[in-house]
């Protein structure tokens, strides 16, 4: 049974919206002011949320506000109620990241419609998708239902790359959102005194790179290299944007896609700045299996270069393959010329 939290200050309007809601066979928590709503989502986490604007204590647009700021409830559906319906009160409140607006006194219709309307998107955002370009293509063919993103389902080329090929440079002037639709790639930074790489990511297929300069509109801080033949799809700059800026649902959803590797990464800085080199070989020998794990294969085969590994790591080569021989003597991998084979990943875990 759904969950939608009713924040109303008007006890008439709070106990017959209630009663609207419960008749339709949905989970309904009350509360009586925007603080009390705002307590009440924090500890319900409703599946939607239906809030008046003008209310004691707190209003309407300072619990989205407030809901906003906070990464666990950012993207429960919201609308208001409102007795106002000027042009500035609705942009307001669509600038703050509202959903829809209905304005009171409402038909039963009204409500629920909208409330259906709104979980029907919901769904098509929790909807999970091939990781390949028919899985690209069909996201956002589906999200170009919403009406406003359907240039972004046509005309986007496929690029064929060569293993080593450079995708862009560091200091390049972005001008696409990549996605892989197979291969792998890898992004380094060079240290200007050396030329050694430090190995920032390893992409697989089924990835977004290179979102972050687009999003703070900055030059690339790092390369990408191709470490296989990789098929990939470039989305123009202009569409990426339109696509975050102009449609809420589509952007909580893309950016959850573009973001699943920020814990990952929050925990290979760590390791770089407090663990010993031989873990740090061993946790980047587990992340790279991840990357070249294949469906229905226990055989896991990394064909990576001792200098690039030695670039995630953030040693020196000849230090990396002390401790691959190490692993190699505790049977937790083989090696096959260039390629890595892990043998015992739970054994590379205990490391």
């Amino acid at each position: 049974m759904k969950k939608i939290l009713l924040i109303e200050d008007d006890t008439v309007m709070r106990e017959n919206t209630a009663e609207i809601l419960e008749l339709a066979q949905y989970q309904v928590t009350t509360a009586i002011n925007g603080k009390k709503g705002v307590q009440i989502a924090k500890e319900l986490h409703p599946d939607l949320i239906i809030c008046d604007i003008m209310m004691p204590e707190l209003d309407g647009y300072g619990v989205l506000h407030v809901l906003s700021k906070d990464p666990a409830l950012a993207s429960i559906p919201f609308i208001f109620l409102t007795a106002k319906v000027e042009k500035s009160e609705l942009r307001k409140g669509m600038d703050l990241g509202a959903d829809d607006y209905l304005t009171k006194p409402f038909e039963e219709t009204e409500l629920l419609n909208a409330i259906e309307a709104r979980f029907k998107k919901n769904t098509l955002l929790k909807k999970e998708f091939a990781r390949n370009i028919k899985g690209l293509n069909q996201f956002l063919n589906e999200a170009s239902g919403l009406k406003v993103l359907d240039s972004l389902t046509h005309d986007r080329p496929i690029v064929h790359y060569k293993k080593k090929e450079i995708i862009f440079h560091e200091g390049d002037v972005p001008q696409h959102l990549f996605f892989l639709n197979a291969g792998k790639v890898k992004t380094y930074k060079s240290h200007d005194d050396d030329g050694k790489e430090y190995v920032t990511h390893v992409y697989k297929q089924g990835e977004f790179f290179g979102y972050i300069p687009l999003l703070e509109q900055a030059n690339y801080s790092h390369s990408a290299i191709v470490l296989e033949e990789c098929e990939i799809c470039h989305i123009p700059k202009g569409d990426f944007l339109s696509l975050v800026t102009k449609n809420r649902d589509v952007a909580v959803k893309f950016i959850k896609m573009l973001s699943n590797n920020v814990t990952e990464r929050e925990k290979q800085l760590l390791s770089l700045a407090y663990d010993t080199v031989h873990k740090r070989v061993a946790e980047a020998l587990l992340l790279l299996m991840q990357r070249y794990q294949e469906p229905g294969r226990k055989r896991v085969c990394i064909p990576i270069s001792r200098e690039s590994l030695a670039g995630m790591v953030g040693t020196a080569t000849e230090t990396v393959i002390r401790s691959l021989s190490e692993f190699k003597l505790d049977k937790f991998i083989e090696i096959e010329g260039r390629d890595i084979v892990i043998l015992n990943a739970e054994g590379l875990k205990e490391v």
